[in-house]
């Protein structure tokens, strides 16, 4: 995880802020401090390509805690000592800029933050189905995604829509396993998939939404008892998360009723984004990595399990998806779905008699993709 925070920090200190990063930041600072509805949704922007409020949120806490830390600071000062009396720091946070000194940093990191917190349970949830290797490659191939960078180092939802609808799935899968144990283990998952859920669905409503279906579908095959739970549990997690999505709104029903009527969950299918993905070279390593894991799941009995199956699915359902009145990716955010398949399918094949051959083929998969991305970061690719 050091690796894709230094991958990110070298990135933000090479990319100067944009206008549309600044627009984040106006945006979340009209949520905190005074949201009104204007045509029906929730601020001055608009309707913000129809993505959440989450990332807003995100991007414009940090740069406003740095200012209010300031202000305060300077009301200790005697009147005629203060620095900021009447100045910029006073107005907008674009005029505000200048003041604060570390906009580019305070700006991204959270993004960044997200993306390690991503990697940090994609590695464990890897670790616990596969084992050590299985984890150690779906990390690495994570690590060195140019995708990941990208969207890491900009103020988007795509990264927290990423890090929901991964965590929402893996949540209700482990609720699956707790319903078979004592009630006392219960509570904590419920609470944690309700969080999960009311951070997705503020993130974007389509991940939420498609998470939840999936999640419900795989915590259903998997208990053995006490199935009949299973609604229940669904269905108040779905009810405390949409009260986190209408404080998400400042409790404004006028913008609240935006979700509903904006247009966000409307789909279709297409093989755009997945054959731009597989033509870009700096994805050349996670491409074959995952051409060879289709085949030896396809060919292999022995990796036609739920471990590995339940990630393949989740990159069929997301991978071909675009959406028809947002602007979003959920192509994106079939990734770390993939790196686990990835992971489990070579995990299996290290376990049979081909070992030290698919040992130098995963050596190699990682270092060709390292080379790969650097490049990428580099603007050689």
């Amino acid at each position: 995880m050091f690796v894709l925070f230094a991958e990110c920090c070298w990135t933000i200190a090479h990319s100067p802020l944009t206008a549309d990063d600044y627009r984040y930041v106006r945006c979340g600072r009209e949520m905190w401090e005074r949201p009104g509805a204007i045509q029906g949704y929730f601020t001055s922007c608009g309707n913000m390509n129809g993505d959440g409020t989450f990332a807003y949120r995100v991007a414009s806490l940090p740069l406003m805690v740095q200012r209010d830390i300031l202000l305060a600071a300077d009301h200790l000062r005697k009147p005629e000592n203060r620095v900021y009396q009447g100045g910029s720091l006073n107005g907008t946070l674009w005029e505000a800029r200048s003041e604060l000194n570390l906009a580019p940093w305070l700006l991204r990191l959270p993004f960044v933050l997200f993306a390690i917190w991503l990697g940090g349970g994609l590695w464990w949830v890897s670790k616990r189905l596969f084992g050590p290797i299985g984890g150690a490659l779906a990390l690495g191939l994570y690590i060195f995604c140019p995708a990941v960078i990208h969207y890491a180092v900009h103020p988007n939802n795509e990264v927290l829509a990423m890090w929901g609808i991964y965590g929402l799935v893996y949540t209700l899968i482990g609720v699956a396993h707790a319903l078979q144990g004592p009630r006392r283990k219960w509570r904590f998952r419920i609470v944690l998939l309700t969080v999960a859920l009311g951070f997705t669905a503020a993130a974007h409503l389509l991940a939420a939404g498609l998470g939840l279906i999936a999640g419900t579908i795989f915590c259903l095959y998997l208990c053995e008892r006490n199935r009949g739970y299973v609604m229940q549990i669904v269905l108040f997690s779905a009810v405390g998360a949409m009260v986190m999505l209408l404080f998400s709104f400042s409790l404004r029903l006028s913008a609240f009723q935006y979700i509903f009527s904006g247009g966000a969950a409307r789909f279709w299918f297409t093989n755009g984004a997945v054959r731009l993905f597989a033509t870009t070279p700096g994805n050349a390593g996670i491409v074959i990595a995952a051409l060879t894991a289709l085949v030896l799941y396809v060919t292999t009995k022995r990796s036609r399990y739920f471990g590995n199956t339940a990630p393949l699915l989740m990159v069929l359902a997301l991978g071909w998806l675009y959406t028809t009145q947002v602007v979003t990716a959920p192509w994106f955010w079939a990734l770390p779905f993939l790196f686990t398949f990835i992971g489990g399918v070579f995990a299996d094949a290290l376990e049979s008699r081909a070992r030290k051959l698919f040992l130098a083929l995963t050596a190699t998969l990682i270092a060709a993709q390292a080379g790969l991305c650097w490049a990428t970061m580099a603007g050689r690719l």
